[in-house]
């Protein structure tokens, strides 16, 4: 998708929560609708189909978040759709959550574990990067059995990888490099 396009319509957006004073009601529609469409794959396939025209999928947008939307919210989606734009729907609510959280001073720290991470885990990760990150942080949990074990913590460009499927990548390097080896 044309995420140049979905970040300027975010922007606008944002630009008129910020004017309406308004900008934590539209960040929790754009969660929710980012969470139904991503939730959804026909609702995603049919926001992106051509062959439907607009008018039906602006209805189907009305019913499906009319009344629990705000206004504002909903008007913003009839000039989405009047424009043809309705397939980057997804992508402009993702966008306008990733401005809002900058624009919040919100950091994202991904954490990738073999298993789900427990509460004791989470509070103590979350600490670690809170000392060093500062306080307002989310933190995004995934899990990836590919990693055997530990953790892989990214927040913003840095990155910790603790995994024991990288010390084993490590490992298989250095016996590839071991020259008296080679021989054999």
């Amino acid at each position: 998708m044309d995420t140049k396009l979905a970040r300027r319509y975010a922007k606008s957006l944002l630009d008129l929560a910020l004017e309406r004073n308004m900008v934590d009601k539209v960040y929790s529609d754009m969660q929710l609708v980012a969470n139904t469409i991503t939730a959804n794959r026909d609702l995603a396939l049919l926001l992106k189909n051509p062959i439907v025209n607009t008018d039906k999928k602006n209805n189907i947008i009305i019913a499906l978040f009319g009344t629990k939307i705000d206004a504002v919210t909903m008007a913003f989606f009839n000039i989405i759709t009047r424009k043809g734009r309705e397939s980057y729907l997804e992508d402009i609510a993702k966008s306008f959550i990733d401005i809002y959280k900058t624009n919040k001073g919100i950091q994202i720290a991904h954490v990738t574990t073999a298993i789900p991470l427990d509460a004791a885990t989470r509070e103590r990760i979350m600490g670690i990067v809170k000392q060093t990150k500062g306080n307002q942080l989310e933190l995004v949990e995934k899990v990836d059995k590919n990693i055997i074990g530990g953790f892989v913590l990214r927040v913003g460009d840095e990155q910790i990888d603790t995994s024991i499927s990288k010390e084993l990548r490590n490992l298989k390097s250095e016996f590839d490099d071991n020259l008296y080896l080679k021989g054999y």
